[in-house]
């Protein structure tokens, strides 16, 4: 997974959206950060404090429908005792979507009193949602909203321009594009992005990002791969070892008996994303 550390993944849109980010910031009385749970480090923005101004933060652990329970419980814990304000939430079934309003009002309740103190009862809140891309903020927002009002895709970079959202119990959202950092300089997290679809598959050797998926699986959630693609897994099972089992397991050959791990590895990423591994948290 070297190559990925050196991927220069900065397309235009993304850098129209730090100006956008960075333009509005002035209008945002807090800032709600929407992080994937199944990798809460590496779905975070480390440019976004800059970014953002130092406003107050809610951190949104979204796709707890897919991670780790405990290991959900584990990162909402720490990143509290960090100071944050915390919400979990599963933007399919809409778990944990209701406590938003009183989250944000709650982050903001010393404003709310000065706003009150100024005769200003009532004031529209404002909030700006901002995440990496394919950490499901768009379908947040629509669960939030209780109709489509923004644009879902399980593609990165499909919410392009700013649009506001009003809410129930007065809180009016900004809703911005998914914005990824200019290059990555750690290994691990190149590697987790890629395996939830923040970064384009076609951009990184699509055999390697498998059989590294493969190793990890191995290492934390063992018996989900066992039971998915009939594996027998040794202690010194390489991740192309069970990405070359899996394929064969599959009936993915190429001519001459030859096994097709880019098919394997396609249909493995696949089949991760789409929950059908179980409930997988990457990062403990």
């Amino acid at each position: 997974m070297n190559e990925a550390v050196s991927i220069q993944w900065f397309p235009g849109h993304m850098t129209k959206a730090r100006r956008m980010i960075a333009a509005n910031i002035k209008l945002i009385d807090a800032v709600c950060e929407v992080i994937d749970a199944r990798i809460p480090f590496s779905s975070r923005n480390p440019d976004l404090d800059d970014m953002t101004g130092g406003k107050p933060r809610l951190i949104i652990l979204n796709r707890s429908d897919q991670a780790d329970p405990e290991a959900t419980k584990t990162w909402a814990a720490r990143l509290r005792e960090g100071g944050a304000a915390v919400l979990v939430t599963d933007s399919k079934s809409g778990k944990g979507v209701n406590g938003f309003t009183s989250a944000v009002r709650g982050l903001l309740a010393d404003k709310i009193e000065y706003y009150k103190s100024k005769g200003q009862v009532g004031r529209q809140l404002r909030a700006m949602v901002v995440g990496i891309p394919n950490v499901g903020k768009s379908s947040f927002i629509n669960k939030l909203a209780k109709r489509k009002a923004a644009a879902v895709s399980d593609r990165p970079g499909v919410t392009k321009g700013k649009q506001w959202i009003a809410m129930e119990g007065g809180v009016e959202l900004l809703d911005t594009p998914g914005v990824l950092w200019p290059r990555f300089e750690n290994e691990t997290v190149a590697a987790n992005l890629a395996f939830t679809g923040a970064i384009r598959d076609s951009i990184l050797d699509i055999e390697t990002l498998g059989a590294n998926l493969m190793s990890r699986m191995k290492d934390h959630y063992p018996e989900s791969i066992a039971q998915r693609y009939r594996l027998e897994i040794y202690p010194g099972s390489s991740g192309f070892d069970l990405l070359e089992l899996a394929a064969k397991n599959r009936g993915f050959l190429l001519p001459g008996g030859e096994r097709d791990l880019e098919r394997m590895a396609a249909v493995l990423l696949d089949e991760f994303r789409g929950g059908k591994l179980g409930r997988v948290t990457l990062e403990v």
